[in-house]
């Protein structure tokens, strides 16, 4: 019977969980899942979507002025845009749009003088998450287009 009481009092000092604040990450930022790909991602500039939309925003047209010139400066190098979305919407609504946002990244850098053949797109929809959470700051983080060597 002892026994059991000291495992008790044991449990009863187990620390609670700490606080998270309002948008559900705690103290700590979220944090974005390490780049995969083959080459070195870290030339190139994410952009991100406003919700259900694919057009390009003025920060992501921007971007996408900073990807060109190093693809134009960097002829060996060839890129996959991959098309995210965040988590609402059907898994197959979400391919589409992430479809759409890839490729409207493609025509603009293709405009920009960025050889077509240099560039593929994938849609990965929701399924790849930058970062989890279920409020409007991760899913802001979630609707983008990720640049990665191929």
């Amino acid at each position: 019977m002892a026994l059991v009481v000291v495992a008790f009092a044991a449990c009863a000092k187990t620390p609670p969980p700490a606080p998270t604040d309002k948008t559900g990450f705690g103290s700590e930022a979220p944090t974005s899942r390490p780049a995969s790909g083959m080459g070195d991602n870290s030339a190139f500039r994410t952009i991100y979507f406003d919700f259900d939309r694919s057009d390009l925003r003025a920060d992501a047209r921007e971007g996408l002025q900073a990807n060109a010139s190093y693809l134009k400066s960097n002829p060996g190098v060839n890129i996959t845009i991959e098309g995210n979305c965040d988590e609402r919407g059907s898994a197959e609504y979400n391919l589409a749009l992430g479809k759409r946002r890839a490729d409207a990244a493609y025509t603009y850098l293709a405009d920009l003088g960025v050889d077509s053949s240099r560039m593929t797109t994938v849609s990965y929809g929701k399924e790849r998450p930058a970062v989890e959470g279920h409020n409007e700051l991760a899913w802001a983080k979630n609707r983008r287009d990720d640049f990665k060597v191929r």
